[in-house]
């Protein structure tokens, strides 16, 4: 009987003692996508990350609770090479696409239209619609098309460039040349970060 306490201490001393758990998180790649386009369920409302390789990319908000990627590529043999690697975590996940051919290719990620947004993208042209929620976006070069719905959804709106065009009629600011930027402040609940290194940010 004694050791038997003994033994039921330690083993709930060993129980206690245990750190907890961490959530596991959800990781998936994927080729091929001009046979095999990725689609992958995530709840709306939620924060995404894109990590987005250079190119001509659109960034679409849907009705559906789903993330997909889908290419529109003349060399279809090419695109294969394009590749998506998706880690979804308890309230968040991240999306990054890379590989596959320099020009003629377009890719095209939908994501939930009330989804929060990370995105940064090296250079080329990026197009953004649809979505109703946080946006932080960043290109380090080339254009960048970010349409921002009802301006009155946002609490702070900060948008700039090192080098180019500065275009927000929503925000009567229309800007051109060297550091140009301005910054908003309003009663909604969404917070918008726009930034291009060289080239043109327009909100549209």
């Amino acid at each position: 009987m004694r050791k038997a306490s003994c033994f039921l201490s330690l083993l709930s001393l060993a129980v206690f003692s245990t750190p907890p758990l961490t959530a596991q998180s959800k990781k998936m790649e994927a080729t091929d996508l001009p046979e095999h386009p990725f689609q992958v369920d995530y709840p709306s409302g939620r924060q995404l990350s894109l990590r987005l390789r250079s190119g001509d990319v659109r960034v679409v908000g849907k009705a559906d609770n789903q993330i997909s990627v889908r290419l529109e590529a003349r060399d279809s043999e090419r695109a294969r090479e394009v590749k998506v690697f998706f880690e979804r975590f308890d309230n968040s996940a991240e999306l990054r696409v890379s590989g596959g051919p320099r020009n003629d290719l377009r890719i095209i990620v939908e994501v939930p239209k009330n989804t929060g947004l990370f995105v940064r993208m090296p250079a080329g042209q990026l197009e953004i619609s649809d979505i109703t929620g946080d946006k932080d976006v960043q290109l380090h070069a080339g254009e960048l098309i970010l349409h921002v719905g009802n301006p009155a959804d946002y609490s702070r709106v900060d948008a700039s460039i090192t080098s180019g065009g500065l275009e927000a009629p929503p925000f009567h600011e229309d800007h051109g040349g060297l550091f140009r930027s301005f910054q908003k402040t309003g009663n909604g609940k969404y917070r918008l970060h726009a930034h291009v290194g060289a080239g043109d940010l327009t909100l549209r």
